[in-house]
């Protein structure tokens, strides 16, 4: 069994992290949120340690490891602009770390967070649950194993309607989030490269605050995307659903909307089993992004 800290316990995504460290047997010792609102932890870790001040987190972490109770994991659910300083949190206390995507917001960062793993021997990990998805391992198939001289047309499109909330939380500031194409589509690009091959070209048509459209060119892809959390832009097939994701394969519908329900837990899993994704497997999102929000800049500032 292995002992897990969190940090960002109050959020979306953390009780895919709950269930994935309860459903690989492993136990979490102290979580972290400014926020309070937590009570999802007593469904999992109710004798967890919590606190609202990263500072008596930190102090408490490090009493821990003074007392022989090491910390073999830190799982970071946090804002985005947070994920390279906690990821560094988690290397410095000797424990290897698993972060949601994106994993940073610049792929700078992610050069120096390998310098980090490489000064403490410690390894970072994210989630990238769509390259475990059955129906994308198998059309990574289909296209290894199709006419290398073949390229495919892809159509995407998500609409994920947010309310007047989302535009004052952190996710709405572009510095915090990164914006949209980071925030709900850093995903979609990991798995459309993973199975499509390099960029060629990326294309922005616009970035928004609330919808953002491009043209990808990849190795063996011409990917037309639209993201919005705009609930305009749903498109009449919606139904009077909120949200609306599409992906067309030459004019087919590519049908994955099931099979997401233990993607964390499959993930954790392959981590624990020393399988899982490190940081350079994420970098061709995290350039892509970057791009997006940046398109007349070519360097670091």
């Amino acid at each position: 069994m292995k002992n897990f800290a969190l940090i960002g316990a109050a959020g979306y995504i953390a009780p895919r992290h709950l269930k994935a460290i309860k459903d690989t047997g492993n136990n979490l010792i102290a979580a972290f949120d400014p926020f309070d609102s937590v009570g999802i932890l007593d469904s999992y870790f109710p004798h967890a340690d919590f606190f609202v001040e990263f500072e008596r987190f930190d102090r408490h972490i490090e009493k821990l490891k003074r007392q022989g109770t090491k910390i073999d994991y830190v799982a970071i659910c946090s804002p985005n602009y947070l994920h390279d300083a906690h990821i560094r949190f988690g290397l410095r206390h000797n424990a290897d770390v698993i972060c949601e995507k994106p994993i940073v917001l610049n792929p700078w960062n992610i050069d120096a967070l390998g310098e980090i793993e490489n000064e403490t021997g410690r390894k970072v990990f994210t989630i990238l649950q769509l390259r475990l998805h059955p129906s994308v391992i198998a059309l990574k198939k289909i296209v290894d194993e199709s006419d290398k001289d073949k390229k495919f047309d892809i159509d995407l499109k998500y609409i994920t309607s947010r309310g007047n909330w989302y535009h004052y939380s952190w996710k709405g500031d572009i510095n915090k989030s990164g914006g949209i194409a980071t925030n709900i589509g850093v995903h979609f690009f990991d798995m459309l490269t993973w199975v499509f091959g390099d960029v060629l070209e990326n294309e922005i048509s616009f970035h928004e605050s609330g919808r953002a459209a491009g043209v990808l060119k990849l190795e063996r892809a011409d990917v037309s995307w639209h993201l919005s959390i705009d609930e305009k832009d749903l498109p009449s097939e919606a139904e009077g659903k909120r949200t609306f994701r599409s992906i067309l394969i030459d004019n087919q519908s590519f049908e994955f909307s099931d099979g997401f329900t233990d993607l964390h837990t499959i993930c954790y899993q392959k981590i624990l089993d020393g399988e899982g994704f490190g940081l350079e497997e994420s970098r061709k999102a995290i350039e892509i992004v970057h791009q997006i929000r940046n398109p007349s800049k070519t360097g670091e500032n």
